[in-house]
């Protein structure tokens, strides 16, 4: 154990051990001097007493040193007993348990010559042996219990303090984590929402002859996208510049599919949507939502690299048996993707998604078609 600064103990701890140490001195050389005539060996006594006063603060400092002193002091005089017990006390507190145990027997090898060339007052010697000797076994004790409470304190503090360092990256974890969740979901809504864009940006382009209310919708639809984009990317950014993620917007649920089958149909897009699921109100919010961007990405794909071409989803189950998922459209490639489109990296972080709703999640071309399947459990 590191040894106290003066700085670092208190006043009080100071004056404790001082008023101790004097009141006890006092009372001995009352005790031993009451009724005798006094002498040389009374100003020894005196001597001794005062220097052992002084030192007995000492204690808190340098333990082990000053109590071996006090242990000297103690062999002289009787008025040196008081500080010198203190100082073992302090030892067995403050060190380990064998120099506790060393340092104790210099007091009763002390004391033993105390009482050897000073009479105790009709104490037989081996009495008085017998009594120090309990006497320092207590200080021993009493310092170890005293030690041990302390080591247990400290640890049960740090232990404190790292589970509350724990918890708190825990909750910078989750935060974090929450974070990534709010931006690929912010992904999906931005890449469906701005391939409906590129879809009547592209009408307008190659069809510049159509009809003026014809361009006029169509300039008005690719408007209300753009300002409904940035509201979203506005939001998203908001999201992840705050500190607590928790307010988000409401999250999309299997009532929210003709909606959003609605918007493809808009855009030019032909849908057939085939849904047969028990009790939708009830799907879990995770299973609820990964269908839908599930459904959303299928969408945006075939917009993205079959337009024209028909989407047929299909949606079945229900609690206990899971929810399938089918989107198909055929494909197109004398058509390619538009500039600036990746193809595939939503379908990995699709993947990702429903993976981490414990589903799977396959997509394959076959016969001139691409198929996205998905399956994802939903407990009964």
């Amino acid at each position: 154990m590191t040894a106290p600064t003066r700085r670092d103990l208190p006043a009080a701890a100071i004056g404790s051990v001082l008023g101790a140490a004097v009141v006890l001195g006092v009372s001995t050389l009352v005790s031993w001097w009451g009724g005798r005539p006094l002498g040389a060996l009374f100003a020894l006594d005196v001597v001794a007493g005062l220097l052992s006063w002084a030192l007995a603060p000492m204690v808190l400092w340098r333990p082990m040193s000053t109590a071996i002193v006090l242990n000297v002091l103690a062999a002289l005089s009787p008025a040196a007993t008081p500080p010198a017990t203190i100082g073992a006390l302090q030892v067995a507190r403050r060190k380990p348990f064998p120099v506790a145990v060393a340092v104790a027997a210099g007091g009763i090898a002390a004391h033993a010559v105390q009482a050897w060339w000073r009479t105790s007052g009709g104490l037989p010697y081996g009495w008085w042996l017998v009594l120090v000797t309990v006497g320092y076994g207590g200080l021993l004790g009493w310092g170890a219990w005293a030690q041990a409470r302390e080591a247990l304190v400290r640890s049960l503090r740090e232990r404190a303090e790292r589970a509350e360092a724990e918890q708190g990256r825990r909750v910078a974890e989750a935060r974090m984590m929450e974070r990534r969740k709010i931006a690929r979901e912010m992904h999906d809504v931005l890449a469906h929402r701005l391939s409906l864009l590129a879809t009547f940006a592209g009408a307008m382009e190659f069809r510049p002859d159509s009809p003026p209310e014809r361009m006029s919708r169509a300039a008005g639809v690719v408007r209300d996208g753009v300002h409904q984009a940035l509201e979203e990317l506005r939001e998203v950014i908001s999201l992840l510049r705050d500190d607590d993620p928790s307010e988000i917007h409401p999250q999309p649920v299997l009532a929210d599919l003709p909606r959003l089958v609605e918007e493809s149909r808009s855009a030019g897009t032909e849908v057939d949507l085939d849904q047969a699921v028990d009790e939708p109100g009830e799907a879990p919010p995770a299973v609820a939502r990964t269908a839908y961007r599930v459904i959303q990405e299928g969408l945006t794909n075939a917009r993205k690299h079959a337009a024209g071409e028909r989407v047929r989803v299909t949606l079945r189950g229900g609690p206990g048996v899971g929810l399938e998922i089918d989107v198909r459209n055929a494909l197109t490639p004398d058509r390619p993707a538009p500039p600036g489109w990746s193809g595939g990296a939503g379908l990995v972080g699709l993947t990702e998604r429903v993976q981490l709703a414990g589903g799977r999640l396959d997509h394959q071309e076959v016969a001139g078609e691409f198929h996205l399947h998905a399956s994802i459990p939903w407990p009964a």
